[in-house]
């Protein structure tokens, strides 16, 4: 069974020698089948480099024609530097021949005769000035009356200050002194508030001065008595007066300060 499968079977089983051969046959006719891609590859390498050639030489074309420029450019530069110190040169001869001679060229300069001529004459003036004011120190015609002067200028001086420091001690200084708004409050509605006043002005001491009064009202029909005086700081404080008005207990209650200010 399988010798006949492979006798009715189409493989070609030695197709390559067939292969070779028709291969040769084609070489015979036509010459090798690598050589027209060689000769392909050939002119490829030659094309590419003469491009290659081309470019170099169309850089290099360029490169001169730049060269060129720069040359035009630096011989332009300095012909314009050459020009300008023409100019200069011309402007410094004109100002050269403009400036008026010190000095007429005939006449020679001496530089170090006038400098020492200039040097001379201050050491030849400062001896006699110098002379002159020994002369006035050894001549002293008026020291005695300077001294008899200066003692009594000094006696004068003291007297003064003694009589302005007791001119000063016997002025009175500023008296400090303050303006106290007090509150005096009753124990109730009955209580005779112009009494409860002539007990509170009644309280004399040295350095107080009652002002004006008036009755505010608080509540429930009672009023409080506000009454201004001035006391020097000195000698009224505010806690002694509040306790001479407390004193008088049939009337007064308590006694506040409403307001306190320095005069």
């Amino acid at each position: 069974m399988a010798v006949d499968y492979f006798l009715h079977d189409k493989i070609w089983f030695e197709k390559f020698k067939y292969d070779d051969a028709e291969r040769r046959f084609y070489e015979q006719m036509n010459g090798p089948m690598g050589a027209p891609s060689r000769q392909q590859s050939a002119s490829t390498t030659s094309s590419g480099a003469a491009g290659d050639q081309n470019e170099l030489l169309s850089r290099i074309s360029h490169l001169e024609v730049e060269n060129q420029n720069l040359r035009s450019v630096v011989a332009d530069l300095q012909m314009a530097i050459f020009k300008l110190e023409s100019r200069l040169n011309a402007l410094e001869k004109s100002s050269t021949s403009h400036q008026p001679s010190s000095v007429p060229p005939t006449q020679k300069v001496e530089p170090f005769s006038v400098p020492s001529k200039k040097v001379e004459l201050p050491a030849k003036k400062a001896e006699p000035a110098a002379a002159e004011e020994d002369e006035d120190d050894d001549i002293d015609l008026f020291g005695s009356d300077d001294e008899e002067e200066d003692q009594e200028a000094a006696k004068v001086r003291e007297e003064r200050l003694r009589q302005y420091a007791e001119k000063k001690a016997k002025k009175p200084g500023l008296i400090a002194k303050s303006s106290i708004l007090l509150d005096v409050k009753p124990w109730d509605d009955e209580t005779d508030m112009a009494k409860m006043e002539e007990c509170v002005r009644s309280i004399h001491m040295d350095g107080l001065v009652w002002g004006a009064s008036k009755l505010v009202p608080v509540g429930y029909g009672i009023k409080k008595l506000q009454i201004q005086c001035v006391v020097e700081d000195e000698k009224v404080g505010t806690d002694i007066l509040e306790e001479e008005i407390t004193k008088f207990e049939d009337y007064v209650q308590s006694v506040d300060i409403a307001a306190f200010n320095k005069i």
